[in-house]
């Protein structure tokens, strides 16, 4: 495969998961330096070993994106390990698949902390050094949900919305400095979140086939189909494309 990224560090939060861990794969089959961040460092170090067994560079940090102290600590490690940071890319998620009303607020802040507000720390940890260095490539997941919206995910949607906007402000704001900003919209894909999801809907198996049967591919997305798009928005290829948001959706969306 191709070496896009040789010597370059590459940061992927969430990397124990399924479009992390596939993602820092990907990343590590094309020459990075991959730092898998996660809230569960055994996950994280699973998907290390695997990538320095195929003969990849990675190392496992844990890291807490809801909290500012956990964040600075892991990206000064991967820095002192690994080296300047050329690309972050901001995965980690959580989401409860309930109506609105039958929500509580506790269950906000930690759908606020964990997709809004633990991207903000990650974008204001790194990109000081970006700046500095003149370069940089940051891409980040957000969800179909922040562009059509989806029951049983209102604030889910609110914080993916808002990483959109976010993610568009930041790429006006750092293009100077020649650092690109983009965003992945994931439609239904089959990992461990979507299943999480799915339990607790009222008849799991049949929400999973209605989303099956509205893809017009005719499949759930795989982590691997996210790796790619992930990784192409990472590299020279896309250096002249920022604030752009794509969905990897099997055509379940189609926006212009």
């Amino acid at each position: 495969m191709k070496q896009r990224f040789e010597k370059q560090t590459v940061v992927v939060t969430g990397g124990g998961g399924g479009i992390g861990g596939a993602t820092c794969r990907r990343f590590g089959r094309e020459g990075a330096r991959v730092a898998v961040f996660d809230l569960n460092l055994a996950a994280a170090q699973a998907v290390a070993d695997q990538i320095n067994a195929e003969g990849g560079v990675a190392q496992a940090f844990h890291c807490d994106i809801a909290n500012r102290a956990s964040v600075d600590a892991a990206v000064r490690a991967t820095e002192a390990a690994l080296g300047p940071i050329d690309v972050l890319v901001n995965n980690a998620g959580w989401d409860v698949f309930k109506p609105f009303t039958k929500t509580e607020p506790a269950q906000w802040d930690r759908l606020i902390a964990i997709n809004l507000t633990g991207a903000l720390h990650m974008h204001h940890a790194v990109l000081p050094g970006m700046a500095e260095r003149k370069k940089g490539r940051i891409v980040n997941i957000a969800s179909d949900a922040a562009r059509v919206g989806s029951s049983g995910e209102a604030v889910y949607a609110a914080c993916k919305g808002g990483l959109v906007s976010f993610s568009k402000t930041i790429a006006r704001e750092h293009a100077r400095h020649g650092i690109t900003v983009n965003v992945i919209c994931p439609g239904p894909t089959d990992t461990a979140l979507l299943a999480g999801v799915a339990e607790g809907a009222p008849n799991p198996e049949k929400l999973i086939e209605a989303f099956t049967r509205a893809i017009p591919l005719g499949r759930l997305g795989q982590a691997d189909d996210l790796a790619g798009a992930i990784a192409f928005f990472a590299s020279e290829d896309a250096g002249f494309i920022t604030g752009q948001v794509v969905s990897v959706s099997g055509g379940l969306t189609m926006n212009g």
